[in-house]
């Protein structure tokens, strides 16, 4: 096969990396990737469903394709991720056009499948989850032109949050091999890649079981390559938050990026509770006041959710508590939606939708108010970035600095992947103008 193909991108930086591994992948073996879906010979919809919203968006992109395919029908259409996993056969009964549904366990085996459709034009579901994760077919230039990079460590979780799809759609926790990793992350140093994020369901409770081979050995592993400068990780488990992973961020590790993803979802210890996360918002606060006992400059981002089932307004005003508490330097904020198969699917007491709305507009008006406050803090400060390439804006470039925030300053020429010092000059919600030094 000699095909043209083309990946549209739904969800996580886990599903980006799975894209990327597909397209890689793919190009190995002979196809070609394109731009644009009319001059494709394949499509394929990588997808989301850990909430209600980025799975609408999914079934809109499938419908959006179907068009395309009825006015070519020899193309094959194909529908991965976890919304592939978990609707299965529904998807290739509801979308006749749809020639394959595959779920994240099976993208290894992406090749030889295509080829099956094209030849014998049969509709495949591959939804195995009981296979383990597979890393990338390494495809020499892919990387080329940019600096960061994802490496998935482990795939699936063990934790069963009453709320959560994600160990039905990507089953239990499997780590990879260590030297897998390793060779996976010295490539892309040689490829270019300068900044390295570390990827799993819950990436703090990885285990290669084999040599006792646990996530805070990786990362000095890890951190100790040449030619890497940052390194960075998500998502952390409070429950599985250890000491010696918090004691990473005290200096040992160099190029270990301050800045830690450490959802909390609610600040009521009932909702918590019913939520099966495994630990308390005492508990919560007093690992974050640990972190910045040991890296006073850490970067601190969360998941919240507003509107579990039985969620009081006593309960929602402590979830704001804790935000004020902390003073995260930003949330990923978002209302509770059924998922089918969980168990807060079958919880009674739901919040009405206007009431999670009203909710979630306070709390999001909340953390914008602390986002900007805690950028403004930044005003006037040296920084060093990583450039990473042109801004939205002409004449600016874009970088990061070690603690994720995005900063512009203007620029007509400079060396992607190069450091370089800047002051802040304005702070905006979403990102830093900057002066270069």
């Amino acid at each position: 096969m000699s095909k043209a193909f083309y990946i549209t991108t739904m969800g996580c930086q886990m599903n980006e990396y799975n894209s990327d591994q597909l397209t890689q992948s793919l190009i190995s073996s002979g196809f070609s990737l394109v731009s644009d879906p009319d001059i494709a010979d394949i499509i394929l919809i990588n997808t989301c469903t850990v909430r209600a919203k980025p799975e609408q968006k999914a079934f809109s992109q499938i419908g959006r394709m179907a068009i395309v395919k009825r006015k070519k029908p020899s193309l094959i259409l194909g529908v991965i991720g976890c919304m592939a996993q978990e609707q299965g056969t529904d998807i290739i009964r509801r979308f006749p056009q749809v020639d394959l549904v595959m779920g994240p366990r099976e993208l290894g085996g992406i090749c030889g499948i295509l080829k099956r459709i094209d030849q014998n034009r049969e509709r495949i579901v591959a939804t195995n989850l009981d296979l383990p994760p597979s890393g990338p077919e390494h495809c020499q230039g892919y990387f080329k032109g940019r600096v960061k990079a994802h490496i998935s460590i482990m795939e699936g979780c063990n934790n069963f949050c009453s709320y959560c799809i994600v160990p039905f759609v990507r089953g239990r926790e499997i780590s990879r091999a260590p030297d897998e990793i390793l060779s996976e992350a010295r490539h892309l140093i040689a490829e270019g890649i300068k900044d390295i994020t570390l990827l799993g369901q819950n990436v703090n409770s990885y285990l290669w079981e084999k040599e006792n081979y646990g996530f805070t050995r990786l990362l000095r592993d890890l951190s100790a390559l040449d030619g890497l400068l940052r390194l960075r990780f998500t998502t952390s488990h409070p429950k599985d938050l250890s000491s010696d992973l918090i004691q990473c961020f005290g200096g040992d590790l160099p190029n270990l990026c301050p800045h830690i993803h450490l959802p909390f979802q609610s600040g009521s210890n009932s909702v918590l509770k019913r939520m099966r996360r495994g630990y308390t918002r005492e508990r919560y606060i007093g690992l974050i006041e640990n972190l910045r006992n040991i890296r006073p400059d850490i970067a601190v981002t969360s998941d919240v959710m507003v509107g579990f089932p039985g969620e009081s307004k006593k309960d929602f005003e402590m979830t704001l508590d804790l935000i004020n508490r902390i003073q995260f330097d930003s949330l990923f904020s978002f209302k509770y939606s059924d998922r089918r198969g969980t168990l807060a699917d079958q919880m009674n007491n739901k919040v009405d939708d206007v009431e999670m709305a009203l909710r979630l507009k306070v709390l999001q008006d909340l953390q914008k108010q602390i986002t900007l406050k805690r950028n403004k803090d930044l005003e006037g400060r040296e920084f060093e970035i990583l450039v990473e390439g042109q801004s939205k804006k002409h004449g600016q470039l874009t970088g990061r600095t070690i603690s994720n925030k995005v900063v512009n300053y203007e620029c007509n020429s400079g060396e992607i992947g190069a450091l370089v010092k800047v002051t802040v000059k304005v702070a905006g919600l979403n990102s830093l103008y900057a002066e270069l030094l």
